[in-house]
């Protein structure tokens, strides 16, 4: 039997940490891709669905604009207090409560419905930043491909299952079509997802880093400041990182696209509500094959090569998504290619990406470093959707799809720049130097969290 946590030291705390995963796909397809967007679209904004979905989109920029303004320093505060996994848990039970609270939007409501929404996402984002800074700890480089593909595997075997419970729910109250009434309830049940799941995180993964004493007169919201102040003046040495991120930032802009509007644009060429949910099965079925598929060589491979494959299949995936036919009527095989590359992309680039930044991050800078990375990634979900709506609304969506085509086009240009060997050697000399003032090693990750 095919045991992804065989040959681990440390099994129990990598499936704790992939629970996580498991537990916020409730928000990331039931919430995002799928129910909230449409509802938003046909209830919330009565009569005038493109004002629903340009809304929708615009409450999801806000939500990533108030990350990107916040992690950086939230992730170097946390990681001078050694509190990630206190982060960590504040932004999962947020996130599971405001998605619960979705429940009370109804007709009409449109400012709750924005900003409840927005709440979440920020909750959600912030909490997938705290996450993922945990990767280098509970890995080590050689082996952080392989969990990184765990998590996000075990992600999307989270879709997989809470989808088709999620579909319980019409049945249950005797409904065979969506209804205001029906939506409310996916909304409670993917709350309550969320926070179940979450459990076993926070039961099982160990928070390594030991506290830093205060300075005299210091406070940890200046230590915070001060902290990414000298990253700052460090963004030399740690300059393959800062390239890659920028690159990562432009790909990000299309991902993010996909991300917010697959099921509204989905919902355009399928025939009814459970085509569309089925679509969104096989999505994340597939989105989870890739992702598994891709950690069980990315090691072996580099984090490179792996990123390259996944771009490549993103630009085929777009270029095939802007010659579909506005409005719908377009042939069953088409529609399926592209719902097939976008599966393989999310899974694929999503695990790749992750990665890269963990092998060049310095393990007493990983809260702060993966900040910086869900800053990139938030600031593209700021700059993403919007862009797609305006283009979409001016010129259409074959255009609008060919530009989320060029930034997979210009990120696999940049991604060719980056020398992750490099990266990673700074990282790991950061390791060592830090190494050498402290008496004894803690944890089992790649280095023990030091402090700085």
């Amino acid at each position: 039997m095919l045991n992804p946590f065989r040959g681990l030291s440390n099994p129990r705390e990598v499936w704790a940490w992939g629970m996580y995963d498991l537990a916020n796909q409730s928000f990331t397809l039931l919430i995002n891709t799928l129910f909230f967007g449409i509802y938003f679209k046909d209830f919330v904004t009565v009569g005038n669905p493109g004002r629903g979905v340009y809304l929708f989109g615009l409450a999801f920029a806000v939500a990533s604009l108030v990350v990107v303004l916040t992690s950086p320093l939230l992730g170097a505060m946390a990681d001078f207090s050694g509190r990630k996994k206190t982060g960590l848990m504040v932004m999962g039970v947020g996130c599971a409560l405001a998605t619960a609270a979705l429940a009370l939007v109804g007709p009409g409501d449109i400012a709750l419905a924005f900003w409840v929404y927005a709440l979440a996402n920020v909750f959600f984002m912030g909490g997938e930043n705290f996450l993922a800074a945990f990767l280098p700890e509970i890995s080590t480089r050689d082996t952080m491909g392989r969990v990184s593909a765990i998590g996000w595997t075990m992600g999307y075997v989270g879709g997989l299952l809470c989808l088709p419970l999620a579909l319980l729910i019409p049945g249950a109250l005797g409904r065979s079509q969506p209804t205001p009434e029906w939506f409310r309830w996916v909304f409670l049940f993917a709350g309550a997802w969320f926070f179940l799941n979450a459990i076993p995180t926070l039961l099982f993964l160990r928070e390594r880093k030991r506290p830093e004493t205060l300075p005299p007169g210091a406070t940890i919201a200046t230590v915070g400041f001060t902290r990414l102040a000298a990253t700052i003046r460090q963004a030399g040495r740690y300059r393959q990182l800062g390239r890659f991120l920028i690159v990562f930032l432009i790909y990000s802009c299309g991902m993010q696209v996909i991300i917010v509007f697959s099921g509204i644009i989905a919902n355009q060429y399928l025939k009814s509500g459970k085509e569309l949910v089925g679509f969104a099965w096989v999505l994340a079925a597939v989105a989870g094959v890739g992702s598994f598929g891709l950690g069980a060589f990315q090691d072996r491979i580099g984090h490179k090569r792996s990123l390259v494959i996944a771009l490549a299949v993103w630009i085929v995936t777009a270029l095939g998504a802007a010659a579909l036919p506005s409005g719908g009527g377009a042939p069953m095989w088409h529609f399926s290619l592209v719902g097939l590359g976008v599966g393989l992309g999310l899974g694929m680039a999503g695990t790749a990406s992750r990665t890269l930044v963990g092998a060049m991050t310095p393990t007493h800078k990983t809260a702060e470093f993966f900040g910086l990375w869900g800053l990139a990634y938030k600031l593209a979900g700021a700059m993403g959707p919007p862009i797609y709506v305006w283009i979409s609304a001016t010129g259409g969506q074959q255009p609008a799809m060919l530009a989320v085509a060029a930034t997979f086009i210009a990120g696999l240009i940049g991604v060719a720049f980056i020398r992750p060997e490099e990266g990673r050697r700074v990282a790991e000399d950061e390791d060592r130097r830090l190494a050498a003032t402290l008496p004894s090693p803690v944890g089992t990750g790649v280095q023990p969290a030091r402090p700085s």
